[in-house]
């Protein structure tokens, strides 16, 4: 008993803010007519991605179209089709690596920006030896007058920059044809959509040259060189044509495995 008396307040001040305190502990609580939450403002800063497609309609995936060569003034191009590429073609070796696509000192450059995305396109393939004796893209321009790349095997090796793809976007590039890609380069291709990756069945780097005009039928799986006259079969796609044509590549590309799902 000593025990419990102990707990008991010894005045009576202190007996009835005791026993008030009680009584509200146990009194319910009507519930609030109207919850109101805090308001977060539309102008709540939020991370940009490295490409920032609303700032720069051209990272849109590009849809297939029509390519004028530089002399088209003067000679007017075949009839293009929504899946069709044409233009002027570039042509490189095999292990193309992402370095001699767009050497690390220009990784500064941030796309998102319209006058460094500009930038980038000066840049690309500027890493190429000496070996390569025609400039891809002139000093003093931003757009090459090569619109189609193909390569060998292994295209876009070495580091992951997605500068890569972005630079030769940049440039003008609408399609590289390559015997086989580095994984992360088709990957970021594909994420970027500045490019089209597309696959030939022999080794159109022995067989096309630079300068050669030539046009790509995606829904033919065929490249035309029109310099030489002759026709070169590409990897089918299956039904990946009205896929890619509505802007829909990257879901193409996991469909098929090339990007995890």
């Amino acid at each position: 008993m000593a025990a419990s008396a102990s707990i008991i307040p010894s005045n009576a001040t202190a007996t009835a803010k005791f026993r008030a305190t009680s009584t509200a502990a146990t009194t319910p609580l009507s519930p609030p007519s109207v919850l109101k939450f805090p308001s977060i403002s539309p102008n709540y800063p939020s991370t940009k991605p490295l490409i920032s497609h609303s700032a720069l309609p051209h990272f849109q995936h590009k849809p297939l179209s029509a390519v004028t060569p530089p002399n088209a003034s003067s000679t007017p191009p075949p009839t293009a089709t929504a899946s069709t590429f044409h233009g002027v073609c570039y042509v490189v070796g095999d292990n193309l690596d992402t370095d001699q696509i767009i050497p690390a000192e220009y990784l500064t450059l941030v796309p998102s920006n319209p006058e460094e995305y500009k930038k980038l396109g000066s840049y690309a393939l500027i890493g190429l030896p000496s070996s390569y004796q025609t400039r891809f893209v002139e000093p003093g321009q931003f757009k090459s007058n090569y619109s189609i790349v193909i390569g060998g095997d292994n295209f876009g090796c070495g580091s992951s920059r997605e500068h890569a793809p972005v630079a030769l976007g940049a440039a003008g590039v609408a399609a590289v044809v390559a015997e086989s890609y580095a994984r992360i380069f088709f990957r970021n291709s594909v994420a970027t959509g500045e490019i089209y990756p597309l696959e030939s069945e022999g080794r159109l780097c022995e067989e096309c040259r630079t300068g050669d005009v030539v046009t790509i039928e995606v829904a033919d799986n065929k490249l035309i060189n029109h310099t030489t006259g002759k026709e070169y079969k590409l990897k089918p796609i299956g039904d990946a044509g009205p896929v890619i044509e509505a802007g829909g590549i990257f879901a193409y590309a996991r469909k098929t495995g090339m990007i995890p799902a």
